[in-house]
């Protein structure tokens, strides 16, 4: 039997040190990347392998599956129905241009239930956790989502993934018609700061299609933890999905 708590405190610590870590040590070479041959709009860097390096060799001996973006499924020692679910670096683009938010995610979830999300902040140096049992925090302090109702006056935070298919005419014309009703856009390139905005109460709903699992699992907890809902719809590619988060009283 697993203890969550000590999980928890394991993946707190896990990610906040690899965070340090990587800003200390950060140079030109762990900056360098190249674009995805497989998906035009993606970019791989150097620090993604190493931060992913650095996360598995601290979780892998716990024997829980792992979902990792970089290494895919890694089948543990046990047939157990909990796994993590990791992104060593989302938004990698915003780290090596110095763009905007990027962060490391380590999530735990059971099947298709988010149990906890650790989310360490690489710009503003904050850790960020919480779950439906747990409650959320932003580096000890209580996080909670919005109280805004009406959606002409709620920001949504949204983008376009690279698997989403841009130059379909009716995928743009559904994403338009999502956003239209609300007072403010913002794309800041990193599906788990966004969720950690909705969790914050700065931004009301989250909404992405054919997002990976692994740019959501943890974020998706943290707004639970601060009293937000959320949905998942399964798209065509494994592991992908169209996701909405929100405060509760914004439904899309």
């Amino acid at each position: 039997m697993y203890e969550i708590n000590e999980l928890l405190e394991l993946s707190k610590e896990i990610a906040k040190n690899a965070g340090i870590r990587v800003l200390e040590s950060v140079s030109q070479e762990h900056k360098k990347y190249v674009y995805s041959t497989e998906l035009p709009r993606e970019i791989k860097a150097l620090a993604d392998t190493i931060l992913e390096q650095e996360i598995l060799q601290l979780l892998t001996p716990i024997g829980l599956p792992i979902l990792s973006e970089e290494s895919g499924y890694i089948q543990g020692q046990s047939t157990s129905e909990f796994k993590f679910i990791i992104d060593p670096l989302d938004g990698t683009f915003n780290f090596v241009k110095g763009l905007g938010p990027c962060a490391i995610s380590i999530a735990l979830w059971e099947n298709d239930k988010p149990i906890f999300g650790v989310i360490y902040n690489l710009v503003a140096r904050e850790l960020i956790w919480g779950g439906s049992n747990i409650g959320a925090y932003c580096d000890d302090k209580n996080i909670s989502v919005s109280d805004i109702s009406n959606v002409s006056e709620a920001s949504i935070c949204t983008g376009f993934p690279a698997r989403l298919k841009i130059e379909n005419e009716i995928t743009m014309h559904d994403f338009w018609r999502a956003v239209i009703p609300f007072s403010k856009v913002r794309m800041l390139g990193s599906a788990a700061m966004s969720l950690v905005n909705v969790a914050k109460g700065c931004a009301d709903v989250y909404s992405e299609n054919d997002i990976m699992i692994w740019d959501v699992a943890a974020g998706i907890a943290i707004v639970e933890g601060a009293g937000g809902i959320f949905s998942m719809q399964q798209s065509s590619e494994k592991w992908c999905y169209k996701v909405v988060a929100s405060n509760r009283l914004i439904n899309i």
